[in-house]
This record gives structure tokens, sequence and C-alpha cells, in this order.
């Protein structure tokens, strides 16, 4: 039996962050979690482009639009949706990470979730650069650990890949 895991190497990646500006004081350390994390693994600060969403809601389809351009290897989507008193939670919660798992299919490449989704914004906090780290860089880590993974043990053949088009 083999067993592979990934490193997160970045060294000439290509990564798009996609970021919602709504709850912004927990957004923003996040997104900048996912730089620094991305930069410290090898990735240059010129081939890291941050693009910035009203909310949560917007995330996919800028991801998808980001990623439709052939620009980036991968993408990292960070938000967060703080529970409220209506159903508003769920649905934009649910819709939007269900989203960025069809667009990671749809390119096959890594899209990962630093979309925090708490009850309150003490939760939030602490998951944005708090007690409990920073979501957003442990997004960037495990998106550099899935690209090395595919490039070593799972490339994408481009004959046969062509073939099943």
């Amino acid at each position: 039996m083999a067993e592979f895991t990934g490193q997160p190497r970045g060294e000439g990646r290509r990564i798009v962050i996609v970021a919602s500006r709504f709850n912004e004081t927990v957004t923003v350390p996040l997104a900048e979690g996912a730089v620094q994390a991305l930069v410290r693994q090898g990735v240059q600060f010129d081939d890291i482009d941050v693009l910035w969403v009203p909310g949560a809601w917007e995330l996919p389809v800028a991801v998808r639009r980001a990623l439709s351009t052939g620009r980036y290897d991968a993408a990292v989507a960070v938000g967060a949706v703080i529970r409220g008193e209506t159903p508003h939670f769920d649905i934009v919660a649910g819709e939007s990470a269900r989203g960025l798992m069809e667009i990671s299919r749809d390119f096959d490449v890594p899209v990962t979730l630093g979309l925090l989704t708490t009850d309150t914004m003490e939760q939030a906090e602490s998951r944005a650069g708090g007690v409990h780290g920073n979501k957003g860089e442990d997004a960037a880590l495990a998106l550099l650990e899935m690209l090395d993974l595919f490039d070593r043990v799972l490339p994408v053949d481009e004959e046969q890949d062509e073939e099943c088009v």
C-alpha cells in the first residue's frame, strides 16, 4: 500500500483569494492570513491577487469568474457568516459552500474554504487570528498541499483529458 500527502509548496503558483467584505473586522485578517501563508510557502507576492466581493453569497461567482480566466492555479475563498435570528445564515453559508465545491469539481482544481460559519462574532474573531488560529491561513496551506498532491501523484494526463471532452 502506498500513502501520499501533499506539501505546502508555493513556488511557481499563481493564486487568487476571493474575500467577502461583509464582517470585514473578521474577513480582513482572514485574507491577510492567507496572503502571509502563501508568501511564507514560496508564492511570490505579485502572483497573488485578492478580489473583494460584497458578501459570502458572491464568493462562488467571483471564484468561478477568476478561475475561468486561466490566470490562476487555484483559489482560496474567505468570508464570515454569523448566525442571526433568521434562516439567512443557513441559506448563505450552505449555498456558498456548495457553490465553491461545484467550482472546484468543474475546474478540477482546489478551491479551499476559509468561510467561517459561527454562532457569534467572538467565535469568528477567535478563528481570524485569535485563540483558534487563522482559518484563512489554514485554507491557504490546504490549497498548496492539494496542488502539490495533484502534481506529484494525480497529474492530469493532457491527452486523456482531451479525449474525455
